[in-house]
């Protein structure tokens, strides 16, 4: 079976496809990595899109043509795919989240927009969509769903191994043998991705090989703000998102630091201009502390990706960390990881036959096999849930639904190759 899986994580740049082969064999299930692509969103609609995101406010009216404006975007991305490998059996459309509803430790809703009757039309194949909230429906929190595929390809590696996505969030499955837990770090690119764009530090809105950060120096004392968030001491599982980790969340905790953002380098003549418009004739040395640059900020940012991450791969006593999603590319986010986990093996999910900056987009592509076959596409301990679902909604192509005979025996491990 052919499978495309397409997603647009909490990054909110673009969509990432995969169209997976997948044969089981035994109880091995085979996939083949046929065809990857990346394609970014039209300015004009990311910056829509960037607009209604929490905490801001919106209308429905807006709501209803982005949902078709986002759903027209992955139809033509998943034109593209056919036409660049040929015809797929299912397309499996993750869309684009815009809001993930979280109480304390309990998840009751989560919104993903994209219309999959514009995929399903402009390509012909059945579109499954709407994958996360049947496992919220059971009290799981729908995330991260990415669990079920590192279960399956992560479980014989001795010592147990940790599957960590560096996307917008931080997320981490811990994978022993036939158990796993899973759960939301915290903010891995997204506050790092919002000071960026904001500040217009460069065009792609993001740290493009982590220049900035590593032109900066960490702020102890805004790290210390940064770390004393709630979420990080709440017990998995555990899921969060853009509505907590926000660019309004980066400035509440300038404040409650007692810092004032600049821009250029932090001179003597810009903190003296900056300290007399603060407090009148101040000594410009006396208001030191009061100020941080954008490079500061940004490393600051990125040692908290570090800090928060590398504390729960200790915790969770893994011999190998596997590495995917954007942040992977970002040397110094892994220089860091590597030297606070001196006795774990880090490395990209390359090694294990999924492309670190697919990984999400395969995983999507396993879901929609599962489901097809009758299979649940989640993992009670991946998500929290009471038990494990089959996921999604189907729209039908331009043909009659038709789904293979269910599996009787589930695979245990799944194998990637190219």
């Amino acid at each position: 079976m052919r499978v495309l899986g397409m997603i647009s994580g909490t990054s909110h740049d673009g969509i990432d496809v995969a169209v997976v082969d997948f044969e089981q064999v035994g109880s091995v299930l085979e996939g083949r990595v046929r065809h990857t692509a990346s394609t970014p969103y039209p300015p004009e609609l990311r910056e829509r899109l960037v607009a209604v995101l929490p905490p801001a406010r919106t209308t429905l009216a807006e709501v209803c043509v982005l949902d078709t404006l986002i759903g027209q975007s992955f139809a033509a991305a998943a034109q593209a795919a056919v036409a660049a490998d040929g015809p797929v059996d299912l397309i499996v459309s993750h869309g684009q989240t815009v809001y993930h509803w979280v109480e304390g430790a309990h998840a009751l809703g989560t919104l993903q927009i994209g219309q999959p009757a514009w995929i399903a039309e402009s390509t012909g194949a059945p579109v499954l969509s709407d994958v996360r909230i049947r496992d919220i429906t059971a009290g799981g929190h729908g995330a991260p769903l990415v669990s079920v595929l590192d279960g399956l390809l992560l479980g014989a590696h001795e010592g147990g191994a940790g599957a960590l996505n560096l996307g917008g969030i931080a997320n981490m499955t811990v994978v022993r043998g036939d158990s796993l837990y899973a759960y939301d770090i915290g903010p891995a690119n997204a506050l790092i991705d919002a000071v960026v764009a904001d500040r217009g530090l460069n065009a792609r809105g993001f740290d493009e090989d982590g220049r900035i950060a590593a032109s900066g120096r960490v702020h102890d004392g805004l790290l210390e703000v940064l770390l004393d968030e709630p979420y990080y001491r709440l017990a998995a599982p555990k899921s969060t998102g853009k509505e907590l980790f926000h660019p309004g969340y980066v400035t509440s905790a300038l404040d409650r630091a007692g810092l004032r953002l600049t821009t250029g380098d932090l001179t003597v003549e810009a903190i003296g201009d900056l300290a007399t418009e603060l407090i009148g004739n101040a000594d410009p040395v006396a208001t030191l502390t009061e100020l941080i640059g954008d490079a500061d900020l940004v490393a600051t940012l990125t040692e908290l990706t570090v800090r928060t991450v590398a504390a729960d791969v200790r915790a969770a006593e893994v011999g190998a960390l596997v590495v995917s999603g954007g942040g992977c590319r970002n040397p110094v986010i892994m220089d860091g990881l590597r030297a606070a986990l001196p006795g774990v093996a880090v490395g990209p999910s390359d090694d294990f036959g999924a492309p670190a900056d697919d990984k999400e987009a395969i995983a999507f592509a396993l879901i929609g096999w599962l489901t097809a076959h009758g299979l649940p596409g989640t993992v009670p301990g991946g998500t929290g849930a009471a038990s494990a679902r089959i996921l999604g909604t189907l729209t039908p192509g331009a043909g009659p639904l038709t789904l293979p005979e269910p599996v009787a025996v589930p695979p245990r491990s799944l194998v990637l190759t190219r």
